[in-house]
C-alpha cells in the first residue's frame, strides 16, 4: 500500500561525504528496518489511548508541472477498541471526525454541515469503511493501527535503516521503504518509546513525484481523555446531510491537480 524510496546524496560541505553501501550491508540495513518497524508498531497497538497533534503538507503538481503545497494542522485522540476523534484545520477546510462506539459522524464545520451514520465494529474497521466507502482519511491512521506493521509493509520490496535524524529535537531512527507506486520515509523516536515523529510519502506514478508529510508532535499515550470526548453536538447552525452530499472536504481546494497519496 505504501512504499519509500530512498534518494542517496552527498554533501559537498568541508571533509563530509557518503559512501556506497555494498550488498551486505543493504541487507544489514533492511533487517534492522524491519525490526525498528515492528517495534513501533507494536508499541503503538498496545497503547490503550494514543494523543496527538499533527501538522501535514499535501503537494500537488499543475498543468505546467509546478509543485504547490497545501498546510494543514489537527489532532487525533484515539481510545481502544471502538472510540476515536481526530479533526483538521487548513486553508480551504475544517473538519473533524468523532466515533463513540455506536455512531461516526464527519462534521465540515466550514460548510456548516455534517453527515451520521451508525456504526458497529472497531476503530480499525471504521477507518477502513471510511476509506474505502467514503474517502474520508483520518490522519496518519495507517500508523496508528494495531496491524500497523502488515498494512505498512504491503507492496515493500526494499527497506532500508537510513542512521538517525532529528526531529523536533528528539533523535529518531530513519527509515526508508519502496514499492512499485511510492516511496515512503519514517522517522521514529530512538529509545523506549518508539513513537513515529515523521512520516513522508512520495507517489512516483505521479508526474512530478508530490509527496505528502506529516509531523506528529506532543503524542501521549495511555491518558485518560475527558468524559466528552467523544460526543458530538452540532451547533444550531450546523446542517445534516448525507454522506454523498458532504463535499469540499479535503485538504486541497476542488479542483486541484492530484497530489501525494496518503
Amino acid at each position: 500500500m505504501i512504499t519509500f524510496d530512498l534518494v542517496r546524496r552527498a554533501f559537498a560541505l568541508g571533509v563530509f561525504s557518503c559512501t556506497a553501501i555494498m550488498a551486505g550491508g543493504a541487507q544489514a540495513q533492511g533487517d534492522d528496518a524491519l525490526q525498528i518497524l515492528k517495534k513501533m508498531s507494536a508499541y503503538i497497538g498496545g497503547q490503550s489511548t494514543i494523543q496527538a497533534a499533527f501538522d501535514s503538507d499535501i503537494e500537488v503538481v499543475t498543468d505546467d508541472l509546478q509543485k504547490i503545497q497545501f498546510a494543514s494542522s489537527g489532532q487525533v485522540m484515539l481510545s481502544r477498541p471502538d472510540k476515536l476523534r481526530a479533526s483538521r484545520t487548513g486553508g480551504y477546510a475544517d473538519v473533524e471526525l468523532v466515533f463513540d462506539g455506536k455512531k461516526v459522524t464527519v462534521f465540515g464545520k466550514h460548510i456548516g454541515a455534517y453527515a451520521q451514520a451508525d456504526f458497529s465494529g472497531g476503530v480499525e474497521q471504521l477507518i477502513d469503511k471510511m476509506r474505502s466507502e467514503f474517502g474520508v482519511e483520518a490522519p496518519g491512521a495507517d500508523l496508528l493501527l494495531s496491524r500497523s506493521f502488515d498494512d505498512l509493509m504491503a507492496g515493500v520490496y526494499d527497506a532500508k535503516h537510513v542512521g538517525r535524524g532529528v526531529i523536533d529535537g528528539v533523535e529518531c531512527e530513519h527509515l526508508a521503504f519502496r514499492s512499485p507506486d511510492t516511496d515512503w520515509q519514517i522517522w521514529i523516536e530512538a529509545g523506549a518509546s518508539p513513537v513515529p515523529r515523521k512520516f513522508i510519502i512520495t507517489s512516483k506514478a505521479v508526474t512530478g513525484a508530490p509527496q505528502y508529510t506529516l509531523r506528529i508532535r506532543d503524542l501521549k499515550t495511555n491518558v485518560q481523555p475527558p468524559a466528552d470526548a467523544f460526543a458530538f453536538t452540532p451547533s444550531a447552525e450546523a446542517k445534516p446531510v448525507a454522506f454523498g452530499s458532504l463535499v469540499n472536504i479535503d485538504e486541497v481546494p476542488p479542483g486541484s491537480p492530484q497530489g501525494g497519496k496518503k
